[in-house]
């Protein structure tokens, strides 16, 4: 009894590390889940984050799997490269990707990421290439950086509801386990 108590613990432990780490994760850095450009123009990318990862490094990958992608550009050592570029503000705690001369052959899923020690943060942005003219407007993006802001709000408002839920699932169950094993030791 008191091995499978353990490791209903465990397994309830490593739920609520999973999924407030997911949480956790995706509040740290956001990005414009699709971007389309003009085929010959530029496109611009901003992915947003903490300030607390103000001095770490920032890339831009691309490929289908985050873990398989192929480093585009990268902030400080490789700030531009063939027709890409990126810039880091850390002050508005975000980093800026552009991508100039579109090409059909562009098209693809790339990667916003903060490189930190253990696992790195990461956000996917789709990149589509259009054959016809494209104009965004400042507002646009102004309404969108509010969304991303309500967004992350709304997922760390949810996180710490999902953080009280599984505590109280934890504690629930070391105490079923407690009552049952203190009844199997009285008999």
């Amino acid at each position: 009894m008191k091995a499978s108590g353990l490791s209903l613990v465990l397994f309830n432990v490593l739920c609520l590390f999973c999924l407030t780490k997911h949480a956790a994760d995706s509040a740290l850095l956001s990005a414009p889940e699709v971007v389309t450009g003009a085929h010959g123009g530029s496109v611009t990318v901003p992915c947003q984050y903490e300030r607390q990862f103000r001095d770490h490094t920032k890339y831009w990958c691309r490929g289908p799997i985050y873990e398989l992608c192929k480093i585009v550009v990268k902030t400080p050592r490789r700030p531009q490269k063939d027709r890409s570029s990126i810039a880091d503000d850390k002050e508005a705690g975000v980093f800026t990707v552009t991508l100039t001369s579109l090409r059909e052959s562009d098209k693809d899923k790339y990667w916003c990421v903060i490189a930190r020690p253990g696992r790195n943060v990461y956000a996917e942005v789709k990149l589509r290439v259009s054959h016809s003219v494209i104009t965004t407007t400042t507002t646009t993006t102004t309404a969108t950086t509010i969304l991303e802001k309500d967004l992350i709000s709304w997922w760390a408002t949810l996180r710490w509801i999902l953080f009280i839920v599984m505590l109280c699932c934890l504690v629930s169950t070391h105490i079923a386990v407690w009552r049952i094993t203190a009844v199997g030791n009285q008999l």
